[in-house]
């Protein structure tokens, strides 16, 4: 994609309305996130409370892996998904700390593990340890847990990184690419996100799986999310933008998803 029309996506996106039509596809792609120091039992049993709603239910809720069970029984039979994050916040060097944890939990049945790039590491020169570990954290996972591979696109510097990385996690197996932890400054912005889909509209015939991307950190909007569907509908095509390729990070937006909706 030529810089021009990449500044001219980003700039229509960042004026689409929300409407109604937006915020269902943004209640049935979201990821309901709770990743505080401070959860306790009672705070994810009322995050998976809200997990379904009258109108659809989320794609799947994202916590810290010793709520994995308790999340995986609350949730049961409503269809909605159990992820988990690993290597997280800081997105660390330790290839042997990031697959023991990655395998604990898989064993405690999360279905989808989102692990942080060694993203300090990759750039400041280190690419082939950094998405070594990438390489270990998807053979834990086998072929059955989804692995999404999180960027944290404000500290790589250039869109240019971005891509680069995008393309070297997909490689090591990812099977979405996500923008941000939201624990560092800045987060999903249109101009990386549409970087990140250009990379995995190349990226898709070449491995010959389906791929996705998973926008997070301050997502509060219906508007918000709208921009990136709009984004996606122009770069991957109508009808690309669903849960199995799309994905919001988000614990407040669902607020703003049932206003749309009258819920």
């Amino acid at each position: 994609m030529n810089e021009d029309l990449m500044k001219t996506l980003t700039a229509e996106a960042g004026r689409v309305r929300a409407d109604e039509r937006y915020a269902l596809r943004a209640l049935v792609s979201m990821d309901l996130t709770s990743l505080g120091e401070d959860d306790t039992d009672e705070k994810i049993r009322d995050l998976c409370s809200h997990a379904v709603t009258p109108r659809g239910h989320v794609a799947a809720v994202c916590i810290y892996d010793k709520f994995v069970p308790l999340a995986l029984n609350e949730l049961k039979g409503t269809g909605v998904r159990v992820a988990t994050v690993c290597n997280f916040p800081h997105g660390g060097a330790d290839a042997a700390k990031a697959v023991a944890e990655a395998r604990a939990q898989v064993a405690a049945g999360a279905q989808e593990v989102d692990v942080v790039l060694p993203y300090k590491r990759y750039k400041a020169g280190g690419r082939d340890q950094a998405i070594a570990l990438l390489h270990q954290v998807r053979e834990v996972c086998g072929e059955t847990v989804l692995l999404k591979v999180i960027l944290e696109t404000s500290q790589l510097q250039s869109l240019k990184i971005i891509a680069e990385a995008g393309r070297d996690a997909i490689e090591a197996g990812a099977d979405f690419i996500k923008t941000s932890t939201g624990k560092v400054p800045g987060g999903a912005t249109l101009e990386a996100a549409a970087v990140m889909l250009e990379t995995i509209r190349e990226m898709t015939p070449e491995v010959g799986r389906p791929l996705g991307f998973k926008p997070s950190g301050g997502l509060r909007t219906v508007a918000d999310a709208a921009g990136y569907l709009y984004l996606a509908d122009k770069i991957m095509g109508e009808g690309w933008a669903t849960p199995q390729t799309l994905r919001f990070g988000a614990s407040g937006l669902l607020n703003d998803v049932k206003n749309h909706l009258g819920l």
